[in-house]
């Protein structure tokens, strides 16, 4: 790995991003439409795992052996899946960067980077207020092969980061105290963990409007999971063939 030192938001910042499949993206490069609905699921695993064809329907509890298509390739061994329009569309914003070496799309908006920046360094402060630890502030941590990237908004310690949130929405922020549920940000916190080798993140939810009541900073650890990183970064190598693809494309003569 390596890093890019730059504040996040400058014009280093994105160039350094630029063509990179980043970290804060990787749950929509990812994402998929289509695919087996869990009773054809059912059906597949049980005649892939070598069962009779009626203990197979039996087991998941069809009366006719389906007919879709995507079974049909499924018993195949081929993916059922298609990128989603989400990631169609990154996979072509990241084509078009690569060729010309510019950040592509509309730019995040002024105030919202300079929001960020206020609500971060506040968060880092709070945080190493609470727990003790120190806080380095990072740039862009790059893999050696510079396909993917991780804008970590700090380095804890010798095996820790911090990824931190200041969402307006409350509803969101209520669902947080609620429940705890950082699974929205697995992807990014397991990524950033996957390119810097780290082996935890701190998850920081920092509103400091809520602290009147001592719940202005939400902290929850988030261990580094090898299983999930491993399956991630195979649909990674798969997003980028979508990218190549994409930019061979463009590149062809009209």
């Amino acid at each position: 790995m390596k890093f890019v030192e730059c504040p996040q938001g400058t014009a280093e910042w994105f160039a350094a991003r630029c063509g990179k499949i980043t970290a804060s993206a990787f749950a929509d490069a990812i994402s998929t439409v289509g695919g087996l609905t869990d009773q054809q699921a059912k059906y597949v695993a049980a005649i892939r795992a070598g069962a009779e064809p009626k203990s197979a329907l039996v087991e998941a509890g069809y009366r006719a052996a389906p007919t879709a298509e995507c079974v049909r390739r499924a018993l195949a061994g081929e993916d059922t899946t298609q990128p989603s329009d989400a990631a169609r569309r990154y996979a072509a914003d990241l084509a078009i960067e690569r060729i010309s070496g510019q950040p592509h799309g509309e730019p995040p908006k002024a105030w919202v980077l300079e929001r960020g920046h206020e609500m971060e360094a506040a968060a880092r402060m709070h945080y190493e207020a609470r727990t003790g630890s120190f806080v380095t502030e990072a740039g862009i941590c790059l893999t050696d092969d510079g396909v993917f990237g991780y804008s970590t908004d700090g380095l804890v310690d010798d095996d820790g980061l911090i990824e931190v949130k200041a969402p307006i929405d409350s509803t969101k922020i209520l669902a947080m105290w609620q429940t705890g549920d950082t699974s929205e940000y697995d992807h990014q916190m397991q990524g950033g963990m996957w390119i810097t080798g780290r082996k935890w993140t701190d998850f920081i939810m920092y509103v400091p409007d809520l602290a009147a009541v001592g719940k202005d900073l939400f902290v929850k650890r988030v261990l580094r999971d090898e299983a999930f990183i491993d399956a991630m970064v195979a649909k990674l190598a798969n997003f980028d063939g979508l990218v190549q693809a994409y930019e061979r494309v463009l590149r062809e003569a009209a």
